[in-house]
């Protein structure tokens, strides 16, 4: 019986770059405001962060306060063609400023070097479509990131999260044995979802992500105390999620890692 982990498979904004998951967020409240003149809030689009970016749209509109502000200011409710325009307007954008939010993670590297150093593959899916992710890579890549395999929001024609078809095609990818012997680490609720309807393991990030919405100033600053209100805040969602794990960020990985481990050498399974 292999008790060995094959593969992580890591989520993108706010889980190995881009600190705070900031990237989509604010392009989210341009997009409204350019395509309909509509306010929306920073904390507002953060609301459905990891579906596919059309599908995160759709979920704004059915959101009810948004959705009940848009029809006082519209007369009408949020329609399939506004989300199109809205997503037209909002991808220009994304591509246009996604390089400038390709930081890595404070630790990313060295845990992913240590995961490879253990015979891991690295996989990742992400809730942006390719055209964006071809201006992302090619920057996370100056930085020193490049995974094995790399799924998009649109790259297949099943869906993206919260179903499980992205974190499969990397199984496929990636050439993996069991679905059992891999961990999907995400910074949102449909990422660990993902992972769960795939059959994985799941970590769960809270600091580092767009639910916790902390930028790496304001998270290197925070007091024990202040990291302790975010943790405690976020932490929930993840577990009603089913997450097995959380932990604050990637550079807390490497331990999860040896306690799933474990949990295989004994029989446990996800």
């Amino acid at each position: 019986m292999q008790h060995q982990l094959e593969a992580v498979i890591f989520d993108w904004a706010g889980t190995t770059v881009d600190f705070g998951s900031f990237a989509p967020t604010q392009i989210f409240v341009d997009a409204f405001k350019q395509a309909f003149d509509f306010d929306l809030s920073l904390e507002e689009a953060r609301g459905p962060m990891g579906l596919g970016k059309w599908q995160h749209i759709e979920a704004l509109g059915a959101d009810p306060v948004i959705g009940a502000r848009w029809q006082a200011q519209f007369g009408r409710p949020m329609s399939h063609a506004d989300i199109g325009h809205i997503y037209r307007t909002f991808l220009p954008l994304q591509v246009e400023r996604v390089a400038a939010h390709a930081d890595l993670i404070p630790g990313a590297l060295e845990t992913i070097a240590a995961l490879r150093n253990r015979g891991m593959k690295i996989g990742s899916t992400t809730g942006y479509p390719r055209q964006v992710m071809e201006r992302l890579m090619a920057a996370a890549e100056d930085n020193g990131y490049a995974p094995d395999c790399i799924v998009c929001a649109d790259d297949l024609e099943a869906g993206a999260r919260p179903g499980p078809w992205m974190a499969l095609q990397c199984v496929l990818e990636l050439g993996i044995g069991s679905v059992a012997r891999c961990v999907k680490v995400d910074d949102t609720v449909p990422g660990i979802a993902e992972g769960i309807n795939a059959g994985m393991w799941t970590v769960g990030l809270a600091l580092s992500g767009s639910p916790a919405g902390l930028t790496l100033a304001e998270y290197t600053s925070a007091t024990a105390e202040q990291r302790r209100e975010v943790r405690e805040r976020v932490t929930p969602a993840f577990v009603d999620a089913g997450a097995h794990f959380v932990i604050d960020t990637i550079a807390d990985l490497v331990p999860v890692i040896e306690e799933i481990e474990a949990r295989l050498r004994r029989g446990e399974r996800p």
